[in-house]
């Protein structure tokens, strides 16, 4: 599979994951307002991913401010739109601020510098997924069925995955049996991309309705739950795709493993809680129309939060690149178990 966001002749060119897995189309992107609009369309997507775009963002804006003559108040301003660009996801921000300070130096400078945040970026995808699928070695005898909500392999994370990284690894390990894929409303982010990414890796899977999912984990049909995230507070509060909380809430009560994959900088230890992180609300039209069609009474009001919170007590595990963090071990801890 291509990677979904590439740099390319002073070009982000990335996949459009708005139209998978009908189409593969790729898209290139050579100012911050393309940019800005492909982030807010959903076209990059992902925490890992927007990261990525984030880092590679900074280059873009510096290579057109050196086209176009812009201030640095100028160039500044547009690096902002960049790192605002959706609230709730740190990753994004993180990425910009990495890059950012290199600025000054010229765009050469400003791309070495967006290029290696994002092989840092990927390199800690890959080992999420090892020490994940170690953590989760120890469930059980047999091969796992894992279940899982939205999307969080390679199309969200330049390469591999976090929570889909965690199943690959396990897959290559032997110790999977299958996946349960939530098909994760509105925009169907688990049947249109997870579905389409296990597909081309040849691994078995299953896609259930959303509201269906709690009852699935209550039914005994799963062993464990593996999620990502987009946001995690300083007290383990993860924030992500809403309809995580549902599922962490079944699996407590089932007494299954609730574990979230993110790289470090998913984690945000300037907000206490995740009742501290703004939540997105996206246009109505998402969940009262689909494909264009209305599938709801014209004038109907919805309310699309974009996002969810599950509280820290229902988190059996947050697996980064450097850790694992548990209640035994936790995130102020800065250290945790292999």
């Amino acid at each position: 599979m291509d990677r979904p966001l590439e740099w390319r002749a002073h070009r982000i060119h990335a996949l459009d994951q708005t139209v998978l897995p009908f189409d593969v189309r790729h898209l290139a992107i050579t100012s911050v307002t393309e940019l800005v609009s492909a982030i807010r369309r959903l076209v990059i997507r992902g925490a890992p991913l927007l990261g990525a775009a984030g880092a590679l963002g900074v280059a873009l804006a510096a290579y057109q401010a050196e086209r176009e003559g812009w201030s640095a108040e100028r160039l500044d301003q547009e690096i902002g739109r960049i790192r605002e660009a959706r609230p709730t996801a740190v990753n994004l921000a993180g990425g910009v601020d990495a890059v950012r300070p290199f600025v000054a130096a010229g765009p050469a400078a400003t791309e070495e510098a967006a290029l290696a945040e994002v092989g840092r970026i990927t390199a800690a995808n890959r080992e999420i997924g090892e020490r994940g699928a170690h953590h989760l070695s120890g469930s059980g005898s047999g091969p796992l069925r894992i279940h899982t909500h939205c999307n969080t392999g390679a199309l969200a994370c330049v390469e591999w995955g976090t929570g889909l990284g965690i199943i690959r690894s396990l897959h290559e390990r032997g110790r999977l049996d299958h996946v349960i894929v939530d098909e994760t409303r509105p925009l169907l982010q688990g049947s249109r991309l997870t579905c389409w990414e296990l597909a081309e890796l040849g691994i078995e899977h299953r896609v259930v309705c959303d509201g269906a999912g709690p009852f699935v984990i209550a039914q005994g049909w799963a062993d464990a739950v593996v999620v990502g995230a987009d946001r995690i507070a300083a007290n383990g509060d993860v924030v992500n795709k809403v309809g995580t909380y549902g599922l962490a809430l079944a699996a407590h009560e089932a007494g299954l493993p609730f574990v979230v994959a993110a790289p470090e900088s998913t984690i945000d230890v300037s907000v206490p809680t995740g009742a501290a992180i703004p939540i997105e609300s996206r246009s109505g039209q998402e969940v009262t129309h689909l494909a264009g069609a209305p599938v709801a009474r014209e004038g109907t009001q919805a309310l699309n939060l974009a996002f969810d919170v599950t509280p820290a007590r229902l988190v059996t595990a947050i697996v980064t690149e450097r850790r694992v963090i548990t209640a035994d071990a936790p995130i102020s801890a800065g250290t945790g178990t292999r």
